[in-house]
């Protein structure tokens, strides 16, 4: 078996994810495991399948069917990973919008030599001024060692700087 990862990237309509999936079931692929959403008017994202090794040229053919559709597919062969170590926690920032918050959790993380799995934002309007409120969620796994009250002390040391609220050690995603 031969697992692949699909990127996806194209103006966003109806029918895409059905086209790539359609394309995977016809090369008799499974659909593992994705992450997809509209962004900045296009649709994109990164789909885990796997399926038999003699099957990725259909894929490809298949693939080249949805490309023709104005979908951009990438396909990467997936790598076997260890099993990762370290504790997995949960961590979430929110603050009115401003550039550079990104920028600045993520210096902290990499300081601490946490790695982010998995990392999601989104704005939001503010309710009391209507204001561009900033989500930051994300999953990290810390090194061993490396405590929570430790990732959130580390955080909220930069937390008026850029006016936010942090939460570490939240229920995983």
């Amino acid at each position: 078996m031969a697992n692949l990862i699909l990127s996806v990237v194209g103006s966003d309509r109806p029918g895409l994810t059905q086209a790539l999936a359609r394309a995977v079931f016809s090369a008799s692929g499974n659909w593992l495991e994705s992450h997809l959403s509209r962004l900045g008017g296009l649709y994109v994202g990164s789909v885990l399948i796997e399926l038999q090794a003699d099957a990725v040229e259909r894929l490809r053919a298949a693939i080249a069917e949805v490309d023709a559709q104005g979908l951009e597919v990438r396909i990467t062969p997936a790598l076997e990973a260890p099993e990762a170590e370290g504790e997995t926690v949960g961590f979430n920032v929110v603050g009115g919008d401003r550039p550079g918050i990104v920028h600045q959790v993520t210096a902290v993380l990499t300081d601490l030599g946490a790695n982010i799995e998995t990392f999601e934002t989104r704005l939001s309007v503010e309710p009391h001024s209507g204001g561009p409120l900033f989500h930051l969620e994300a999953q990290l796994r810390l090194p061993a060692g490396l405590k929570p009250d430790t990732v959130q002390a580390a955080l909220e040391s930069i937390s008026g700087e850029i006016m936010v609220d942090v939460a570490v050690g939240l229920p995983l995603l």
